[in-house]
């Protein structure tokens, strides 16, 4: 999209996704990615961990899905997404900002390990927004909504 930071990451998922579904029935997931780099000490003339970087994010619709039922905790992945910042004020008043990741892409990294790709059937939903705002988190649910349940206003 333009005009918007898009970033690839390289690191290891923290814990397994948590996939959750809107009251709408759209799939959104969440989950921390973490990138150490390998830095050169040239005191020591070794390699050490550099200052970790963790990431919040979130995929929506079937990427969520597919993510949560093809990774788990450790596993190593390459994503893509949209960088965002989120604000927030505290109960105790303080301003308070973090930035998190619109995944686009995620797949796990294929350095230290091979992967057995399935094809999926592309379904239409109905009409599901381009983006979800990420305060449907709170009314989200981790099971499916019935469709033939009306869903909560």
């Amino acid at each position: 999209m333009a005009g918007e930071t898009t970033i690839t990451l390289v690191g290891n998922l923290t814990d397994d996704i948590d996939l959750r579904y809107t009251p709408a029935g759209v799939a959104m997931a969440k989950f921390t990615v973490a990138s150490t780099p390998r830095v050169f000490d040239r005191t020591a003339s070794e390699y050490r961990d550099g200052d970790p970087l963790f990431l919040y994010c979130t995929a929506w619709r079937e990427l969520a899905e597919h993510a949560a039922e093809s990774l788990s905790k450790g596993a190593r992945v390459s994503l893509t997404g949209r960088l965002r910042l989120t604000r927030w004020e505290t109960p105790e008043g303080e301003k308070r900002s973090a930035y998190g990741l619109d995944v686009d892409e995620i797949g796990p990294s294929l350095r230290w390990a091979t992967a057995k790709v399935n094809r999926m059937t592309r379904t239409k939903a109905g009409n599901v927004p381009d983006f979800a705002p990420d305060d449907l988190w709170t009314n989200a649910s981790p099971n499916r909504p019935d469709p033939a349940m009306p869903a909560a206003a």
